[in-house]
């Protein structure tokens, strides 16, 4: 955060097509009296309408439509880009598909608060709920973002519940070619920890209701997260001198 910025947070949802599902989330966040910005990720036409007609009654919720499919990294960019643009020092991400439970967001506000420079990420408590093939995925991802940050301050790289610093995360995604879909939250992540942003980590649970849609491809996505990983990792070995000389620093 540039110094002398204010502290201002809007809460950040991609959206595509979990218009059902989004009208409880909003239900849900009303209480905090955060502006909401959602971002319709080329939708249907019946998500977008939905979409138009909640923005319309909430005044405090914005919504800006991508005309085509981005994916989740895509919409999260230009919703971070947008954010920028309006003043907001920090984004807090927010799933629309409800998977994330709320109560911890006035905790996640506060540790923002008091470190405005880092990034505070949730770390997911599963149920039962979760298919084992993410749960599997997910342990290979976390080791590989352990390696690549030479550092297990990263907890969970891949919860869609955080809360970004805008102006960093900014820097980034203007300066850099960053994987537009599900990689997209390993590796802002990654190159957030090289730039200095270190995160803060607390416990979220997450459910998988059984009427749920997610859209996450088993094969596409892992592919692109094992592209990404390989990306960083051959990235890691040129900077691994300043990351093992911070490491030696505490």
């Amino acid at each position: 955060m540039g110094l002398g910025m204010a502290y201002k947070l809007s809460f950040l949802i991609p959206v595509y097509n979990h218009h059902i599902a989004l009208r409880k989330t909003l239900e849900n966040l009303e209480s905090f009296g955060i502006p909401c910005l959602l971002v319709n990720d080329g939708s249907t036409e019946e998500c977008r309408l939905a979409m138009q007609q909640l923005s319309e009654s909430y005044s405090w919720v914005d919504l800006i439509s991508l005309d085509e499919n981005q994916g989740k990294g895509g919409a999260i960019m230009a919703g971070i880009k947008a954010l920028y643009e309006r003043g907001f020092s920090h984004a807090f991400q927010i799933d629309a598909d409800g998977q994330h439970d709320l109560k911890p967001i006035n905790k996640f506000i506060d540790a923002s608060k008091s470190q405005p420079r880092s990034l505070i990420l949730g770390y997911a408590q599963y149920d039962d709920s979760v298919p084992k093939s993410r749960l599997y995925g997910r342990y290979i991802t976390h080791f590989w973002v352990w390696v690549e940050t030479l550092s297990f301050k990263v907890k969970d790289s891949m919860c869609g519940y955080r809360v970004y610093p805008v102006e960093s995360t900014y820097d980034i995604i203007s300066t850099h070619s960053i994987g537009k879909r599900m990689e997209f939250d390993i590796e802002i992540v990654v190159r957030l920890f090289w730039k200095g942003v270190l995160p803060i980590s607390f416990p979220v649970d997450v459910r998988y209701p059984k009427d749920g849609l997610s859209h996450f491809d088993a094969l596409d996505d892992n592919i692109r997260i094992s592209k990404t990983h390989a990306k960083l990792f051959f990235l890691m070995l040129l900077k691994s001198p300043v990351l093992l000389c911070r490491k030696l620093s505490g």
